[in-house]
């Protein structure tokens, strides 16, 4: 088995690319900011891929679930701050676009992955109660 098959998972790739176009857009916030926007954008960004992997390096689906959706919660705010970034003209439009297109992406892959776990976890529910 391969300890790190996350690595192979969609949900996981695109998250990492998308931290990696934050990190990039950040970098152009003014200094002011240092500490406040571009620390905490930075933090959420960080958090989606870092959840898809830790979830996926649980053995439980439950868990496995539990840290997608906190995968795209992260996602969301992620995406809180780049508006705010927009708003407050730290990023253009068009890399805002770019950003939410990307998230776009990675939210269909975290939700098509959790309903896929769900699935598992519905037929092993299934299974352990007719052996019951």
């Amino acid at each position: 088995m391969n300890d790190f098959y996350y690595r192979n998972v969609d949900a996981y790739k695109l998250a990492k690319e998308l931290s990696k176009n934050v990190y990039r857009l950040i970098r152009t916030f003014p200094q002011e900011e240092r500490f406040i926007l571009t620390d905490q954008t930075r933090r959420a960004a960080i958090s989606i891929p870092a959840n898809v992997a830790e979830g996926l390096g649980r053995f439980s689906i439950k868990e496995r679930i539990h840290f997608l959706d906190i995968a795209y919660g992260s996602l969301t705010e992620t995406m809180c701050e780049m508006e705010i970034a927009l708003d407050n003209q730290y990023i253009s439009q068009e890399d805002f676009n770019q950003i939410e297109q990307l998230a776009s992406r990675v939210s269909m892959t975290i939700y098509g992955l959790k309903k896929s776990l769900e699935e598992k976890k519905k037929k092993q529910n299934i299974i352990n109660h007719e052996a019951d």
